[in-house]
């Protein structure tokens, strides 16, 4: 078996326990440059997906007959065209690796970086000022976490060693897995209007595109501040850059956004009240060799004619 690694721009996966177990089996290649030529996949029977950065269209597959199996790492396939894989008799793998600690601790980053004005307290010590604002501190301020899945139980775990008040919400948040996760449960449009700090950690999906909109944000505290370390589509970008520029919200810590690599100029970065980090949150030593070896279990179990489990089109 031919195995190709994709866009391992990180040049992660080299050295990993998983690559050196696929290599014992299989020959392996890594691609670390984003992928842009099908060609160079000629011949390959199996891809490792890093996360979402390669879009699998049916005119992609069209071109790839070869692959028979895709390891996909992360949750979620919604950017491959699964019924064109199921007409080519590919089959596409979970190789889910989960590791949420990296998101959830960014999250709680932003926050203290935000509470606590580190990167302009930062700038103005080095331009020879000292002490010139009081900041503010966690502890008992709310905070409204939208989607309490792996991320966003993490961080709730977190916040309440700072001994905050911690809200969430989601489609299928029962008031008893709320309680199991030491969070009150409130509807979307009540955690905005209580919160101190709202932070994003839904899934992105048709409903939830555009979840928070203008008038959404319109019902947060002008104290507070948005944190969005899950997928940059779940807020209106540009609802969200009136509202920070006329300092409708006291600011936002933001690691994704509708465009990434974030265009150079945007808004977002010519905003003091605005910290950017270029979506780090999920890309660690520690979740590659999950994701590694994630994806030499399933490739192994296919090689030799194990049941793998798999993405289908009823659901993610």
């Amino acid at each position: 078996m031919k195995v190709a690694i994709l866009d391992d721009i990180h040049r992660a996966y080299e050295g990993t326990s998983g690559v050196h177990r696929l290599r014992e089996r299989a020959e392996v290649r890594i691609f670390t440059a984003p992928f842009g030529d099908p060609t160079a996949l000629a011949g390959f029977d199996a891809l490792v997906a890093n996360r979402e950065r390669t879009t699998f269209t049916r005119q992609l597959f069209d071109q790839l007959p070869d692959l028979r199996i895709i390891a996909q790492t992360g949750n979620h396939a919604y950017h491959i065209d699964l019924a064109a894989a199921e007409a080519r008799g590919v089959v596409v793998a979970k190789a889910t690796g989960g590791f949420s600690y990296g998101a959830a601790e960014l999250t709680i980053g932003l926050m203290i970086a935000l509470m606590r004005q580190i990167p302009a307290t930062d700038r103005a010590m080095k331009a020879g000022t000292w002490q010139t604002q009081l900041t503010r501190v966690l502890h008992n301020k709310t905070l409204g976490i939208v989607g309490l899945g792996h991320v966003g139980r993490h961080v709730a775990t977190i916040a309440n060693a700072f001994e905050m008040r911690v809200l969430a919400c989601g489609p299928r948040l029962t008031d008893g897995a709320a309680k199991a996760a030491g969070v009150e449960r409130r509807e979307l449009d009540d955690l905005l209007r209580e919160s101190d700090i709202v932070s994003i950690h839904a899934t992105l999906a048709p409903e939830s595109r555009g979840l928070l909109d203008g008038r959404r944000l319109a019902l947060m505290k002008p104290t507070a501040y948005l944190i969005n370390t899950a997928r940059g589509p779940i807020v209106d970008e540009g609802a969200l850059v009136t509202a920070l520029s006329e300092q409708r919200i006291a600011g936002a810590g933001l690691d994704v956004f509708d465009q990434e690599p974030l265009r150079a100029g945007h808004p977002f970065t010519r905003l003091d009240n605005v910290v950017l980090t270029p979506h780090i949150g999920w890309p660690t030593d520690e979740a590659y060799e999950r994701f590694s070896d994630a994806a030499a279990d399933v490739l192994i179990a296919y090689l030799e004619g194990r049941d793998v489990p798999r993405f289908h089109r009823s659901g993610n």
